[in-house]
């Protein structure tokens, strides 16, 4: 009988995927021991504003991003299906089998019980939170005695805090500033052929 994998999963808008996106990646493949990890461009995230670049464009940058480790593969779930993105229906989706571990920052952690049906995502997958600058491993109450209930632990991510986010390199590309070493080589290109970013964006998000 074939061993179970165990398979990570890690959501957000990437828009774009930057340096901290992938180091979480691969410190998840590293401390969680998975076979993969599946990166989920979502589709349109309803706890943020809408995003600057196509699907397309996302998920071509997060193919390129990845091209150097073969254990990271792109999930088009979200993309595919489009619409307003919840967790909870691409975890419904997903192949029966595997253990799967949804990564998430602490920032993300606070709000997760504001996510839809977010006890029934307990029940799909094991939690792996990484730290965020500014952001605690408080875990919130409700969220607490869920996973007890559900005899589940939440999995802590040894990973450096990085500060960088996807606004800060909108916000740095809008004034025509050089974010090249917040990205990989490859993306940083595709971002200045596409002129991507050039008239965004303040906005902030919630994505890692």
């Amino acid at each position: 009988m074939a061993e179970q994998q165990h398979i990570g999963l890690l959501g957000g808008s990437f828009d774009p995927v930057h340096r901290a996106h992938i180091a979480l990646a691969e410190r998840a493949l590293t401390e969680l021991q998975l076979d993969s990890l599946q990166l989920i461009p979502a589709a349109n995230p309803w706890q943020r504003a809408p995003l600057a670049a196509t699907p397309e464009q996302r998920v071509h940058m997060l193919e390129l991003a990845c091209a150097h480790n073969p254990k990271l593969h792109i999930n088009r779930s979200e993309i595919n299906r489009g619409g307003a993105t919840y967790t909870i229906d691409t975890l419904r989706q997903l192949l029966k089998g595997p253990v799967y571990y949804w990564i998430l920052g602490a920032d993300q952690l606070q709000n997760f019980c504001s996510w839809n049906h977010w006890q029934e995502i307990l029940e799909h997958v094991e939690l792996a939170v990484a730290q965020r600058p500014g952001s605690s491993y408080n875990t919130p109450a409700a969220l607490a005695a869920e996973l007890q209930q559900q005899h589940k632990t939440l999995h802590q991510l040894n990973l450096p805090p990085m500060d960088i986010s996807a606004s800060h390199i909108r916000h740095i590309l809008a004034l025509h500033q050089d974010p090249t070493d917040l990205l990989d080589p490859a993306v940083a290109h595709y971002i200045q052929a596409e002129g991507l970013y050039r008239q965004t964006a303040n906005s902030t998000d919630t994505d890692l």
